[in-house]
Order: structure tokens, then C-alpha cells, then sequence
């Protein structure tokens, strides 16, 4: 590979005898056959863990039947694009370095705490954001832990994983079991009891404003005006706001109103919801999903650093990044036949340097 300062001066090839022409193979079916195998394959694996979970359905409630079928969807959403995500170049270098060094028994070695320390900071508190814009880390916090509390209620609820039951049918004295087993007794008229019933509604007042905020900055900003597009930016943010606040209505129905409204409310929250779990695949809200690569691909830097495999700017000496991590830009840029692979040894500011000189000396001495 020629550095990027050179040009390649080459006699044009021979010139070869006509070939017939062939007809390509479809491009991308085998991937998309994958896709659809492996999301087949997850949706039926959740479909089972719902029916032996909820103790072959004695525990799943009929009433919740929509969420639970959306989930399905959900799963068979995220297992395709998970796999066609993996099956391109650079994806699947991330995937294969960033898990490898996540289950890495090596790692582990040399750096024990390294993986729960990303975990929390990468992953749960994203301290990353917080160098960026200190609004903006607290506003995705908001949302990212109340997404998570909701998640955690709602997934096993619609599953029949867990329920709540009482034996005079009415409380307040009430036991949380889990596959059938008995895992806590409360009162409902107690603190703990008040939290277990109103722990979407917690959640719901975490994301409104994070969500909200978001919402804002997209109408104000002109950076995030520039680039934003409504399916892809602004309606997942609509949607998160749509479903905690019908989420909050439903409780104000029910305590203030007795229940004035209430099944037109149940409606509006369950098609918002089902719209989302169905969206998020195919979404922004897919990185989600992605996030765990990421980490693993933080914590193969890291170890690089830890051994001292820092690679050096060509041109000016300056730390560019590790030098696996370096090596595995490069092999990415050849997996996508990109012939500049090269430019991943330089520095940004040489970078600019080197293109600037280019441009002088091969662009600007056609004008003289």
C-alpha cells in the first residue's frame, strides 16, 4: 500500500478478449435468509420461555396478550437486524474483537475489574456523554434508567413470569411470586407496597423529562436540526413521552376519576407501546442493542493500553490510538476494498496536513 502523499503511475492493463455476461448472484439473500432463520429461530425460543415460564399459561393473562405478542415481534425484529448488523465488515470485526475481549479469559487476568468498571460506566452511566454535554447526560440518564425500571417490570408482567396475588382477592396484604414461587410478601398500604404498584409510573416520571428535553433540543438546535430526520429522531422520543404519559393517566383515572376514560386510555397506552416494541428494531433505538459490542471494543483498547500497544502518528510521533485497534481499522478498510487503509497510521492533524499537500501539489498545479 502506497503512503498517501504518492501516486501510482501504472501502464493501463492489457486489454482482455470480451467475456460473456454473467448474471451476478442476488445480492445480500443469504444474509437475509440468515436474518429471517435466526429470527425465527429467537421468536420461538421466547414463545416457549412465555409458555413454560407462566407454568403453561396458568399464569398469563389474556388481558396482556398484545404486549406479549409485540415482544415476539420485538425478538424477531432484533435478531434480524442483529444479524444482518454483524453481517457486514466492519460490523462483524466489532462484533468478533469487542466480544472476544469481552469473554476473554486473558482480560480477565490482566485487568480483573476492567469489565464491571465499563459495564458501569460505559454501559450504565455513560460517562462518555457526560464530556460532551453535562444536560445531555442527564437527560439520556432519565431516560436510559427509566426505560430499564420499565423494562423490568413490564417484560416479565406481559410474560407471566411473575405475578401479584392475595388472598382475600382485594389485599392489602399481597405475595410477588415468580414461576409460581413465592419471592416477597407486603402490604400494599406500606411504602414497599406503594412502590411495587407504582414502579411504571416512577418510571414514566424519569422519562418524560429526559425525553422531553431531547424533544426541545431537536426543535432548537441547529446542529441537531441540520441532520435529523422525523422517523428516525423525532418520532422515537414521541413515542417514549406518549406511553408515560397515558402510563400516568391510566393512574390518575383510576384514583381520581374512578375510572373515567380508563378503557379509552388503555387503548391509546397499549397501541403506543406495541407501535414501539415493534419500532425498535428498526429505529434509533436499536443501538441499544448494539451497545454491548461497543463496550467489549472499549475494554479491547484498553488492555492494548494496559500493555503498552500504542500505535505512534507516522508523521509526527503523537499517540493515534492502540495499535491492534489501529490494525483493526486497517483489516476493516480492506474487508470493504477501500485503498486507503493507510490513512489509519497518521494522526487527524496529519491527515489534514497531507491532504492539504495533496491538493496543492496535484490539484491546484492544473490551474496554473
Amino acid at each position: 500500500m502506497s503512503e498517501p502523499t504518492e501516486v501510482l503511475t501504472e501502464a493501463p492493463p492489457p486489454e482482455q478478449p470480451a467475456q460473456p455476461p454473467q448474471s451476478p448472484p442476488p445480492a445480500g439473500k443469504p444474509v437475509a435468509v440468515r436474518a429471517t432463520l435466526a429470527g425465527v429461530v429467537v421468536s420461538l425460543l421466547l414463545i416457549a420461555a412465555i409458555v413454560l415460564g407462566s407454568r403453561l399459561l396458568r399464569d398469563f393473562d389474556s388481558a396482556l396478550l398484545p404486549y406479549a405478542v409485540a415482544t415476539v415481534f420485538l425478538a424477531f425484529g432484533v435478531a434480524y437486524r442483529y444479524t444482518v448488523w454483524v453481517s457486514a465488515p466492519g460490523a462483524r470485526r466489532l462484533f468478533k474483537k469487542g466480544f472476544g475481549s469481552f469473554f476473554s479469559a486473558e482480560n480477565f487476568r490482566k485487568a480483573p475489574t476492567a469489565l464491571p468498571r465499563m459495564i458501569a460506566t460505559y454501559l450504565g452511566f455513560q460517562k462518555f456523554l457526560g464530556a460532551r454535554s453535562r444536560s445531555r447526560w442527564a437527560a439520556h440518564q432519565l431516560i436510559f434508567w427509566g426505560c430499564v425500571l420499565a423494562a423490568l417490570i413490564t417484560f416479565p408482567l406481559t410474560w407471566g413470569w411473575f405475578t401479584f396475588t392475595s388472598d382475600s382477592g382485594s389485599g392489602p396484604g399481597y405475595e410477588m411470586r415468580i414461576w409460581g414461587f413465592k419471592v416477597l410478601g407486603f402490604n400494599a398500604l406500606n411504602i414497599v407496597g406503594w412502590l411495587m404498584f407504582h414502579g411504571l409510573d416512577i418510571a414514566a416520571v424519569l422519562v418524560i423529562p429526559g425525553a422531553s428535553y431531547f424533544l426541545w433540543r431537536r426543535m432548537k438546535d441547529r446542529g441537531a436540526i441540520t441532520g435529523q430526520r422525523f422517523a428516525y429522531d423525532l418520532l422515537p422520543l414521541i413515542c417514549l413521552i406518549v406511553i408515560s404519559v397515558t402510563g400516568l393517566l391510566l393512574t390518575f383515572s383510576s384514583i381520581f376519576l374512578h375510572g373515567g376514560g380508563y378503557e379509552f386510555l388503555a387503548i391509546l397506552h397499549m397501541v403506543s407501546v406495541v407501535f414501539t416494541l415493534i419500532y425498535i428494531p428498526f429505529g434509533k433505538f436499536f443501538h441499544i442493542v448494539q451497545r454491548p459490542a461497543a463496550v467489549g471494543m472499549q475494554l479491547f483498547k484498553y488492555t492494548a493500553r494496559q500493555d503498552d500497544q500504542v500505535f505512534a502518528c507516522k508523521r509526527c510521533g503523537e499517540p493515534v490510538d492502540t495499535a491492534p485497534y489501529v490494525e483493526n481499522l486497517r483489516g476493516t478498510m480492506r474487508d470493504l476494498k477501500l485503498d486507503f487503509d493507510s490513512w489509519a497510521e497518521y494522526c487527524p492533524r496529519c491527515k489534514r496536513v497531507l491532504r492539504g499537500s495533496a491538493y496543492l501539489n496535484h490539484v491546484k498545479k492544473g490551474f496554473k
